[in-house]
């Protein structure tokens, strides 16, 4: 009888259509508190404009069974310092008509945050505002960085970008001291799903000589229907124009080379090529999910510097420059996604 009842259908097409919603704005909260082996967490950096201060906190949910919580990880770019902050899983809250989600008092949105978290291993308080966000363009063919990848239902790990570039204000008071970062600039990011990959490279930097310029990169093995693919995805961002690149694409990673702290990495497609050099920095330990449970560690580096070369078809320079207070992480076995 259920099938006939006109109530349950109406409430199916609105279910329906909000899933459909949720996939063509990927920076929404993507899952609920009653998933089980879920995560989701949004990176925000910020960097001041001296490049003195970069820092970025990470708020998330990890959705286990024992030891399901909320959370917001920070780290300091300049010192490698990182602190995680807990929360009760109920102190997780989220809007169903757009991104802002709060954890306990600390809330974040497209239009900024603010932040009171405190425990035995520090604090900050503070608050900051974005100007407006450069984002990656969404459409039917292609909801999002993923490109259609984000229509497949039995992803391990997907991948969304809030902000490419927008300008930051504000301050941040800490045990440290207080950070302000007026006139800075910042970079919006998220993962969602059950675990992150079993191997990974991941870079990203918006801090050009030229504003208004950024840059990501991400390369990892991917499990895909009983065996494994080594896919990547990214952006550059140059003086208005995008730059996309992806397995989706058709653009193919020709060279991964890691030697000490180096990085070389070589991108080809039909109408242009990459090339990026990446140098680490000061690195920090940050929480990773695993099955939704946040057992893993990882090191990030978001003092980092990256030379980066676009070409043409033709082999014509069309930008070349260095990228500062770059976000930098070598996860698991890298050597495996060299081509």
């Amino acid at each position: 009888m259920e099938k006939n009842n006109p109530f349950l259908s109406f409430r199916h097409k609105q279910k329906a259509a909000f899933a459909l919603k949720k996939i063509w704005n990927p920076t929404w909260f993507q899952g609920n508190r009653q998933k089980k082996n879920y995560f989701e967490g949004w990176y925000f950096k910020s960097v001041s404009e001296d490049g003195g201060h970069s820092m970025a906190f990470i708020p998330g949910i990890s959705v286990n069974g024992a030891d399901s919580h909320s959370f917001v990880q920070a780290i300091n770019g300049k010192t490698g310092q990182t602190w995680y902050f807990r929360f009760p899983l109920e102190a997780f809250n989220y809007s169903g008509k757009g991104f802002s989600v709060a954890i306990g008092p600390n809330f974040f949105s497209e239009k900024g945050f603010e932040l009171e978290l405190h425990n035995e291993t520090g604090f900050f308080k503070g608050k900051l505002n974005f100007g407006e966000t450069a984002r990656f363009p969404v459409s039917l063919r292609r909801p999002g960085i993923m490109g259609w990848y984000r229509y497949v239902p039995f992803m391990e790990c997907y991948h969304g970008v809030v902000s490419l570039d927008h300008p930051v204000d504000g301050s941040i008071e800490s045990a440290e001291g207080i950070f302000t970062f007026n006139n800075g600039r910042g970079y919006i990011e998220k993962d969602w799903g059950t675990s992150m990959p079993e191997a990974w490279i991941w870079m990203q930097t918006n801090h050009f000589e030229q504003t208004g310029n950024s840059f990501m990169l991400s390369i990892a093995k991917i499990p895909w229907i009983g065996s494994s693919f080594t896919g990547f995805l990214g952006f550059f961002l140059h003086q208005g124009h995008l730059y996309p690149f992806a397995t989706y694409t058709g653009a193919k990673v020709v060279k991964v080379d890691q030697s000490g702290d180096g990085l070389t990495i070589m991108i080809k497609s039909r109408k242009f090529s990459l090339e990026i050099t990446a140098e680490k920095g000061e690195k920090g330990s940050l929480k990773a999910p695993v099955s939704g449970n946040m057992e893993r560690v990882i090191h990030e580096s978001i003092d980092a510097s990256l030379q980066i070369k676009l070409f043409d078809a033709r082999g014509k320079i069309i930008f070349a420059g260095a990228g500062t207070n770059a976000g930098l992480e070598l996860a698991g076995e890298t050597s495996i996604l060299s081509p």
